[in-house]
């Protein structure tokens, strides 16, 4: 979380120096560079009776050089950690003072003009010195060029009128500093308005990139080349957060929803051109239906889009919890008067059963009575449990071992071929945490709609029972195929709601299986299978989170 805005004193200058600073101080060093050039230039070139070059032209010479040396090591200074400006500032000035300086006596004294050489320095220095410090650096400039010329008098290399024009530039400096003064506060009040700007973008920045990590709802930027730009961590769960990282491509971390964001791209934004079914994807997780939004980002064209993932059955059950609380009141009060005749047809059952003059054949049917009258009666309590929202008795259990004891259970009670129901196996010594009565009552229910609606009265056709874990989460799961007709698509998000049947069924079981998943935590799903048929895959949550790290 971005820290506190600390307020800036305009009319101070700061510590440290600035951008603004050391951009004054790259100029002068280029000025810097260029001085001694040129006139080392216009030395080789001179003619003898230039008094001007030649009153000291070795002395010039070497000036001019250590002037050209500092120019350079001040350049390479510029890397260094420098704490203070003032510092910055008098160190410069010390050496244009001393440089110039020497030039001038070389040259002998102001009479030569080479005195305007430190107008240009005195005054850079002074927008970056405070008021004190400009003072002392025309002081030191002027001083210099006092010294100078003293010792140019002694040598009788300049008259004693030049002491006045001496006087003169050092006046000139001076004025110069103080006009400085109201361009330096100007400059300082402009710094620090650019300051403070930066610090509030910056602070709104970390921000937004705050706010946007942590919305519950999903949110990643993808740029014109379907790079991801921005995601927060809500979206990089959904998309797997292996794959889905800022610059990685879309198509990288979900193929599907690029597809989604190019149909959306090619129909000039216009979300009607989907199906509800159409919009959605699964999560990487394998265990959830996510709706995809898009919008875009500017008026460019094509310009950035960010996308809005939904979670469909967070969705879902938020409308859900409605209806299932009337449909809770609705089936207990059903269930209540169901099961005094379902126990006493359990109780005839067992009576008749216990009888001596019954063949074989008939104790078998009297078996199979009482076994669907007590599976009845689990529906019965499984249906009030829910409808009183109590929890599941959880048990930890083999996947495969439940399952060959459900094939068993399930052929022999609905008389069918073991062969007609096939089980496999994905991965070996797969766990689950679940109710296995609950559990039981929702792949019964699934298995009897794939022989009911799926392969109907075709011998040849199997349904199949597959187990094992997804990739790449690894979260168990348990699925039922079937090559039947599939779910019309337009009935794809309908077939989990109460009392939607499509003309076959009470319209019951999926929502009760559902529901029971949802108890259990675990997550129902319906997918087409490729080349024809169904798929309803339920994805438990991984036992190994409760296993000791």
């Amino acid at each position: 979380m971005p820290g506190p805005i600390m307020p800036v004193n305009a009319a101070s200058a700061p510590s440290a120096p600035s951008d603004l600073a050391w951009r004054v101080i790259g100029l002068l060093n280029l000025y810097r560079l260029l001085v001694p050039i040129v006139l080392l230039a216009v030395q080789g070139l001179a003619r003898p009776h230039w008094a001007l070059l030649t009153v000291h032209p070795r002395l010039f010479q070497s000036a001019c050089i250590a002037y050209l040396a500092a120019a350079v090591l001040l350049i390479v200074a510029r890397r260094l950690e420098w704490s203070s400006l003032r510092f910055v500032a008098l160190v410069n000035s010390g050496v244009d003072a001393a440089a110039i300086g020497l030039i001038l006596y070389a040259s002998g004294g102001v009479a030569s003009g080479l005195g305007i050489l430190l107008v240009l320095p005195v005054g850079a220095m002074a927008v970056l010195a405070d008021h004190r410090d400009a003072f002392l650096i025309a002081a030191v400039a002027a001083i210099g060029v006092l010294i100078q010329q003293i010792f140019a008098n002694l040598e009788e290399v300049a008259s004693s009128t030049d002491y006045t024009t001496a006087g003169v530039l050092g006046a000139v400096l001076f004025l110069i500093a103080l006009s400085a003064w109201p361009i330096a506060h100007r400059l300082r009040e402009s710094e620090a308005l650019v300051r403070r700007q930066e610090l509030d973008l910056a602070n709104l920045a970390q921000l937004s990139q705050y706010i946007v990590q942590h919305l519950r709802e999903s949110i990643l930027v993808i740029d014109t080349h379907d790079r991801i730009r921005l995601i927060n961590e809500s979206a990089a769960h959904i998309l797997g957060d292996t794959s889905a990282v800022p610059e990685a491509l879309l198509g990288e971390a979900s193929p599907r929803l690029l597809y989604l964001l190019e149909t959306w791209r090619q129909n000039q934004g216009n979300t009607a051109v989907f199906s509800p079914s159409d919009q959605t994807f699964v999560g990487a997780d394998g265990a959830r239906v996510i709706r995809a939004n898009f919008a875009p980002l500017g008026s460019s064209n094509p310009a950035p889009v960010i996308v809005f993932l939904e979670d469909t059955s967070l969705l879902e059950e938020k409308v859900q919890q409605s209806k299932l609380a009337a449909l809770g009141r609705l089936s207990a009060s059903i269930a209540h008067e169901i099961r005094n005749p379902v126990g006493a047809m359990s109780h005839a059952a067992q009576l008749l059963g216990e009888s001596s003059g019954l063949a074989s054949g008939e104790r078998r049917l009297t078996e199979i009575m009482r076994t669907n009258a007590d599976r009845v009666s689990a529906i019965i309590n499984n249906v009030l449990r829910l409808s009183k929202r109590e929890a599941p008795r959880v048990e930890t259990m083999s996947i495969r071992a439940w399952t060959d004891e459900f094939h068993e259970e399930f052929c022999e009670t609905m008389q069918l071929p073991a062969q007609r129901l096939r089980a496999s196996e994905a991965s070996p010594g797969v766990e689950v945490r679940a109710d296995p009565s609950q559990l039981r009552q929702i792949v019964w229910n699934l298995c009897e709609n794939a022989f009911k609606h799926g392969v109907h009265d075709r011998p040849g056709e199997v349904v199949e029972i597959r187990h094992g874990r997804l990739s790449p989460t690894g979260r168990p799961f348990l699925q039922v195929m079937d090559r039947g007709l599939g779910v019309n698509p337009d009935h794809a998000e309908k077939i989990f709601e109460p009392f939607f049947s499509g003309g076959r069924g009470t319209g019951l079981g999926l929502f009760l299986a559902r529901e029971l998943a949802q108890a259990n935590g675990a997550t129902l799903l319906y997918e087409p299978r490729h080349g024809g048929g169904s798929i309803f895959r339920l994805v438990f949550a991984d036992p190994r989170r409760w296993e000791p790290r």
